[in-house]
């Protein structure tokens, strides 16, 4: 055997790629994870799923948007025997926003399964659905704790039969005060159920509730990472949901972009959106989960070639897409979690090429903005709207470019010289006339600049909207609360929670919200004295409403709420706001004797971080 043109090889380490298929999940769920268009599980998924398919219990420390719904969701139901009439699996989630989420992505993943049914349990909707669903009966539960313990109370909530329970987010019921209620939920279930419980940290209750109700749970710690590209800017823009297209069409004005994908969040919005823009003279087409693969690759393609510019999709649909025209991400809907968000500005900024990346936020959504920069240590640079100015100076910037791109087809020019000075003999009119004139002809109907006068109508209705649809609630100048608030009229309610049950103003605020469907901006001062509290609430709350908080618990207390005798919450310099947003003072001096407040000065309560 001739070893003339033999050479020593070198053993090369590649890390092998790690797919859904590998991870042991059953046929229906594969399917369901390869429609919705996941590739790689994340690391969460990975270290997670085989885990709990052995049946093992599991902590996984993780922060929002590292991909945890799927990593107990999918094992889950694969594990699971559709059709049982009790329920099989119970997720509990801090908030009833959470719980909507956390459903709608268990029926997605369900999809290709038979007979599974989901159902949310969450305040503020009616007890009638609830029960109907669970008479019926349902798979799996997702429900925030106090709505939970309700049903378990009221004998409505079977769970004799559970065999997955889920704490999603279990440091954030904890600091919402749902520690006591997650407790009893777990005492209440049976004691051969696997558990999943899912924190982005592990403080001192967490790690006593793993070890008092978890059996040898695997701790899987995943720490984010920062993936975006140094070679994507990435600003916010904020803006009202009703500016969101006139906000973009400036944008497209000014920013200089070769190629540009838009994000939207659902489906329907995709074609919604490209017909608007097509209408404004932009080349753009849509792309979602609904659309042929065939018709997919044909338009991506177009947008390779340059024939199209602009594409307005979904996560699903422009996964995997890669293309090199693209300079240009804006979220037009921000996403509500860090992966979607790296995923889709990873789309520009690619091999070395730079990008830009904007999104688009709601005042509401800001705390989607904090997440999104805490989650991948990078901050987004706030931008301006694009004025008049800005707009007008592009488009005289562009104009010159078209005329000097004209003159330089001399031999067309020419052709032309002679027809403008014929014109210019027999009707006696300045070249620079018949120049303009041209323009306008060449312009059509729509005008070449911005009327300021235009753009300080379109301010004022943006201002009239904002009031009238209460985007984000006007604040004094002293910042001491909003003009809506004050105006709505308000009625303190006292509740049995105080400060010896240890509850703070975002506990009272996240159960009272989530179990009676109130707004944040519905909450007025917050006072928290020894035994009680009182809050104010809108005056025309209804008794549906005023029943449903009755049976709210917080730490683990009814809180009874009823209207305070002594009335309205008095103010000496305004309310407080925790957080920015909620009174939180705190009244020790004496009441007299007609129940009134003392008139020792309140103490300035501490400032909340949250």
């Amino acid at each position: 055997m001739s070893t003339e043109n033999t050479a020593p090889t070198e053993a090369v380490d590649e890390e092998p790629v790690i797919t859904f298929a590998d991870l042991g999940l059953s046929d229906p769920v594969l399917k369901a994870v390869k429609d919705i268009g996941y590739e790689t599980p994340s690391a969460i998924q990975a270290a997670t799923i085989p885990i709990l398919l052995e049946g093992r219990d599991v902590v996984g420390l993780a922060q929002t948007g590292t991909g945890k719904t799927a990593a107990f969701a999918l094992p889950v139901l694969s594990r699971m025997e559709a059709g049982a009439k009790l329920p099989q699996a119970l997720v509990l989630s801090p908030t009833r926003e959470l719980a909507l989420q956390v459903c709608e992505a268990f029926e997605q993943y369900a999809a290709h399964m038979k007979h599974v049914h989901v159902l949310p349990v969450y305040g503020g909707q009616a007890y009638g659905v609830q029960l109907s669903a669970l008479r019926r009966g349902v798979d799996v539960v997702v429900g925030t704790p106090g709505r939970i313990m309700d049903h378990i109370a009221k004998g409505t909530l079977d769970l004799s039969e559970l065999k997955y329970l889920v704490l999603d987010e279990a440091d954030e019921m904890l600091k919402m005060g749902f520690a006591e209620d997650v407790e009893t939920i777990l005492a209440e279930t049976p004691d051969t159920k696997q558990v999943a419980l899912f924190s982005a940290t592990m403080p001192a209750q967490i790690r006593r509730i793993s070890k008092q109700y978890l059996n040898d749970p695997a701790e899987i710690t995943v720490k984010a990472k920062t993936t975006t590209s140094a070679n994507t800017t990435q600003r916010y823009l904020v803006v009202s949901y009703p500016q969101k297209v006139d906000a973009l069409t400036r944008i497209l004005e000014v920013e200089d972009f070769e190629g540009m994908i838009i994000f939207v969040r659902t489906k329907s919005e995709t074609e919604t959106l490209a017909e608007k823009l097509r209408a404004r003279g932009y080349a753009a087409a849509a792309i979602s989960g609904d659309v042929a693969q065939a018709q997919r690759e044909r338009t991506v393609n177009q947008l390779k070639s340059g024939k199209l510019d602009i594409l307005v999709a979904t996560d699903v649909a422009a996964r995997g897409l890669d293309v090199d025209r693209i300079t240009h991400v804006v979220n037009f809907d921000i996403p509500i979690d860090t992966e979607s968000y790296v995923h889709r500005i990873g789309r520009t900024g690619r091999a070395g090429r730079s990008g830009a990346a904007i999104s688009f936020v709601t005042p509401r959504e800001r705390r989607l903005l904090t997440a999104i920069e805490k989650a991948t240590r990078q901050p987004l640079t706030q931008m301006q709207l694009p004025s008049v100015e800005d707009v007008n100076s592009t488009r005289l910037t562009r104009f010159d470019d078209a005329i000097t791109a004209a003159l330089e087809q001399q031999s067309r020019i020419a052709a032309f010289r002679d027809i403008i000075a014929h014109y210019v003999e027999h009707h006696d009119v300045p070249e620079t006339d018949v120049a303009a004139a041209l323009a306008v002809v060449a312009q059509g109907d729509t005008p070449l600049l911005l009327d300021p006068a235009d753009e300080r109508a379109r301010q004022q209705s943006e201002r009239d909207d904002r009031r009238s649809r209460d985007d984000r609630p006007a604040r004094d100048a002293d910042g001491d609360g909003d003009r809506r608030r004050r105006s709505q009229p308000m009625t303190a309610y006292r509740i049995e929670v105080g400060r010896r049950h240890r509850v703070e103003p975002r506990q009272i605020v996240g159960a009272l919200a989530n179990e009676g469907g109130l707004r944040r901006d519905d909450f007025g001062a917050i006072q928290i004295r020894p035994d009680f509290s009182v809050v104010e609430l809108p005056s025309d709350l209804g008794p549906d409403v005023l029943g449903r908080l009755r049976d709210t618990r917080i730490s683990g207390k009814l809180i009874e709420i009823q209207p305070d005798r002594r009335g309205p919450i008095r103010r000496e310099s305004g309310p407080r706001r925790d957080g920015g947003r909620y009174g939180d003072r705190d009244d020790r001096g004496s009441r007299d004797d007609r129940g009134g407040y003392g008139d020792r000065p309140e103490r300035k309560p501490r400032q909340s971080r949250d």
